[in-house]
């Protein structure tokens, strides 16, 4: 094999993974053993006073231990050979990626609308964490899209970055920043003073992805005219970044995302992104898988000519 090759092997082979397969359902996921860590720290720190401090120290002490420990596991298996150290890599790689898992769930979301309202709030249910009991039709595809949009940052753009720069500890260490923000990243009156640091961390990881992921979105779709309306509505949303990729998805399909949603009980009214409430079709839906593949396959060949030049 051509040693240009050699670097980018385990990411060519754990993303081809993520494309055939998805999350691996009967295999234990790191991901769930990251989120298990976290509710057993929070559960014994997330009480009394300082908050904030504990709230802290466990998410910056378990995002260093998963670096730590990825890091030592990989320079063990290259001690032993280096197929065993590629091997160990793509599979890493492939569990931090979830790509292909969320197109699977949102084609799901359309499909079980289309068979009838209860269905489609059962379905979206899995993949959003706002309350899907009262939304109609129209709200449980727009929720599915936003969602497709975000993910597409966070679950592929952004650990493939930090991929590029600190390699798979790096990329493993995102991914426990991210685990740890969609669990104690909540501005509720359980999470608001302990989720506090962890929250600004993931914001702090993916503000250069999330601005990537709607550059990426916006040049595969060939629609660079939409940079003004992704900068104009970008910044509006809650979140510093996720209002990125969603008004990217938003300019695209010229519909509009946003609005009021419940999370725990609680009303948030989310600023609009677009000004055009049309009603959306499983054809939009598939435009939006369309640029994501598209954009997943932009941000690989970045990586790749990154890591051969860094090489």
């Amino acid at each position: 094999m051509a040693d240009y090759l050699i670097p980018i092997l385990p990411l060519l082979l754990g993303w081809g993974a993520d494309l055939l397969f998805g999350d691996p359902v009967r295999f234990p996921h790191p991901i769930v053993w990251f989120g298990k860590l976290i509710s057993f720290c929070e559960h014994r720190l997330n009480h009394g006073r300082h908050r904030k401090l504990k709230g802290a120290l466990m998410g910056i002490g378990l995002v260093l231990l998963i670096y730590g420990l990825t890091f030592y596991l990989l320079r063990l298996c290259g001690s032993l050979h280096i197929s065993v150290k590629v091997a160990v890599e793509a599979v890493l790689i492939f569990y931090c990626l979830a790509g292909t898992t969320l197109i699977r769930e949102v084609r799901e979301v359309f499909r079980a609308v289309d068979r009838s309202l209860e269905e489609g709030r059962v379905q979206v249910g899995r993949i959003v964490g706002r309350d899907t009991s009262e939304l109609s039709a129209q709200e449980i595809r727009t929720a599915a899209l936003e969602t497709l949009a975000e993910n597409l940052s966070d679950g592929v753009i952004a650990p493939l970055f930090w991929y590029a720069l600190l390699g798979v500890p790096g990329m493993m260490a995102y991914k426990m920043v991210n685990t740890l923000d969609s669990m104690v990243g909540y501005h509720s009156e359980r999470y608001l003073q302990f989720g506090c640091i962890p929250a600004r961390v993931d914001d702090v990881a993916n503000y250069i992805p999330a601005r990537l992921t709607a550059l990426l979105m916006i040049l595969v779709a060939g629609r660079l005219d939409l940079w003004k309306f992704v900068w104009k509505y970008g910044p509006q949303h809650a979140s510093p970044n996720s209002g990125y990729p969603e008004s990217a998805l938003a300019g695209i399909l010229n519909c509009r995302f946003g609005g009021p949603h419940y999370y725990f009980g609680e009303l948030f009214d989310k600023p609009y992104i677009g000004t055009n409430p049309r009603e959306l079709t499983t054809a939009d839906m598939q435009v939006a898988v369309r640029v994501n593949r598209w954009a997943e396959v932009a941000m690989v060949v970045l990586v790749f000519l990154f890591v051969n030049f860094c090489a």
